[in-house]
């Protein structure tokens, strides 16, 4: 600052606003700078009051506060200063605190500041003043009023007109909004090129909204040749100026690897900001992350946050996958009240899969009779009107005397009509057929249905069939390399009783080549799972160095843990070893309780 000015500020007024601006531009000084510019302001000086009000509402100088910054906004607005009009327009259709009104000036102290009500009509009236002034802010600031405002505000006629006058001035809001409106409706290609070259010309004044659009655009082939690297681009520049939705797109398209290297950790980053700040889809996403792993450790703790914070803004998967981790206490309590409460909320909310979800909590007992009883009824409406979900669910209740007798034929009846559009249906009514419960026992026709589910994806549908397989009790007899196949299938889904199998298979004594090695693996996946003969399996061969180093202190905790779980094997190898150091010699041939037969 030059001493000339500090100095001319002593004798005119005109410096000492010049001086005061200076010193609140300039941070250190902010404090010192407003003393002097609200004194001018106080004299009645309008740019003095401009800049009080502004330095108000940006805490620059003195503590933030809306209502002291409005209040000296119209001051000036009233004595004509055309951006203290533009602002106040603004602030009129975000909403000013009751108390503060155009016409005569409120003292602060009056103002309710928790009450905020919009006002596009007082805000249009302002905008239009700083308009016509020349003002292309305010220009592209009444054309988004006269555009989005209500009845009796609305004009898109005279908006168009405002919204060029802005552009022609080069305001990058007015081309926005021209854009905005040419897309509107069913654009043809003209119009759709026009408003791409529009929105191109916004994005040189950074708005956000404008990469956003474009990178819509780009990512759907819309008006441009579709360029996922293009599209990737533009969302990153918006994500960059805090636009939510475009964190959110660009956590998505990196953690796919469209267009964009594959980064999950930046990913992550991206859609944690979205998600706090309101995007539901990005927070449901995060608890998917989280939830499943991979590059990011899982982490259950983290993924009930995500889960719960999508699940409140009514996101009817996450609420189902909320629910699933308080059926298993993964990150929360286990509480299968609270599951329930979850899986109702989404089925409530278009998430079909919960129904099936609450069917198998009231197999599990949990809930009154009554509640039991409710449930088959909104199950049999569903049914009755034609829903392949409800008739398999219904279907479930007559089989195991859910909210109404048992009755395996009227389950059959029912699962039969779910069975080619559901899944699970599938697999029960093989399941069925194979047992004759409801039905004459038909192992091929069972089998068949088994096959299909199992084709579909559903691991409990390929584990069984893969058992009819290993026993030989399937229509073509033994097929082990079938099973294993299924196995395979079903472990990949993270199914414990199949990664159990798998190493019973590879341990020898089937129709597939001996893997110690892969069998080793298979029973230490499942024993981490908790599976109790896995953990029996895995410490048998830790202890005789079968498929791997040996390790019998290793070997004797796991052979705890199955103990633990009643396993009578453990506890006799256990004893066999001898307390702890006292190493039993010899690596027999492991004996296998072999649930894969």
């Amino acid at each position: 600052m030059s001493l000339k000015l500090r100095v001319a500020s002593l004798f005119s007024r005109e410096a000492r606003l010049a001086y005061g601006i200076s010193l609140l531009e300039g941070g250190e000084n902010a404090a010192r700078g407003f003393r002097l510019l609200s004194a001018l302001a106080t004299e009645g000086v309008t740019e003095a009051q401009y800049q009080v009000g502004r330095a108000y509402l940006d805490g620059t100088g003195v503590p933030s506060s809306l209502p002291d910054g409005a209040h000296w906004l119209l001051r000036a607005a009233r004595d004509g200063h055309v951006k203290a009009r533009f602002s106040i327009a603004i602030l009129h259709v975000l909403g000013l605190p009751e108390g503060i009104e155009s016409g005569a000036a409120a003292s602060p102290l009056a103002v309710g500041p928790e009450i905020r009500k919009p006002d596009f009509a007082e805000g249009a009236r302002w905008a239009r003043l700083a308009a016509e002034a020349g003002s292309p802010d305010a220009q592209a600031l009444l054309g988004y009023i006269l555009t989005n405002g209500p009845e009796g505000v609305a004009d898109p006629a005279a908006a168009w007109s405002w919204y060029e006058k802005a552009a022609a001035a080069g305001a990058a809001q007015g081309y926005l909004g021209l854009a905005g409106l040419r897309l509107k409706g069913e654009p043809d290609e003209a119009q759709i090129a026009q408003a791409v070259h529009e929105l191109r010309e916004a994005t040189k004044g950074g708005l956000s909204s404008a990469f956003h659009m474009l990178g819509l655009m780009h990512e759907q082939g819309w008006g441009v040749a579709r360029d996922l690297a293009a599209a990737a681009e533009c969302y990153r520049k918006a994500a960059e100026k805090n636009f939510p939705q475009a964190q959110a797109r660009y956590g998505f398209l990196l953690i796919s690897g469209v267009g964009v290297a594959r980064d999950v950790h930046r990913a992550e980053t991206w859609l944690r900001r979205a998600a706090l700040s309101g995007e539901t889809e990005a927070a449901a996403l995060l608890g998917d992350i989280y939830a499943r792993g991979g590059e990011l450790p899982p982490n259950y703790l983290e993924s009930a946050k995500w889960y719960r914070l999508a699940a409140d803004r009514g996101h009817a998967a996450a609420a189902r996958a909320l629910g699933l981790l308080f059926l298993t206490g993964a990150g929360v309590h286990r509480d299968t009240e609270e599951a329930a409460k979850w899986f109702r909320f989404a089925a409530e909310h278009g998430d079909r899969t919960s129904d099936a979800d609450l069917g198998n909590l009231a197999l599990m007992g949990r809930g009154t009779e009554g509640e039991r009883i409710e449930l088959r009824q909104r199950f049999e409406r569903a049914a009755r009107s034609g829903d392949l979900v409800g008739a398999f669910n219904l279907g479930v209740c007559h089989a195991e005397g859910v909210g109404t007798p048992r009755d395996e034929r009227e389950a059959a009846r029912w699962l039969q009509s779910a069975a080619d559009g559901v899944v699970n249906a599938q697999y029960w009514l093989g399941r069925m057929m194979i047992e004759g419960r409801g039905v004459e026992p038909d192992l091929a026709g069972g089998c068949a249905w088994l096959e299909k589910a199992a084709n579909a994806g559903m691991a409990d549908a390929a584990v069984l069939l893969a058992r009819l397989l290993v026993s030989g009790k399937a229509p073509g007899g033994k097929d082990h390399a079938r099973a294993l196949d299924l196995y395979h299938a079903a472990a990949s889904q993270g199914h414990v009783s199949a990664m159990f199998s798998l190493g019973a298979l590879y341990g020898g004594g089937h129709d597939v080549p001996e893997d110690r090695h892969a069998a080793r693996l298979w029973f230490e996946r499942a024993a981490a799972r908790g599976d109790a003969l896995g953990q029996l399996m895995f410490g048998r061969y830790l202890i005789r160095g079968l498929g791997g180093a040996q390790d019998i202190e290793a070997g004797r905790g796991w052979l705890e843990r199955a103990k633990a779980q009643n396993v009578a094997e453990a506890a006799a190898e256990l004893e066999r070893l001898g307390p702890a150091g006292a190493v039993e010699r010899g690596a027999g041939r492991h004996g296998a309780a072999r649930r894969a037969g």
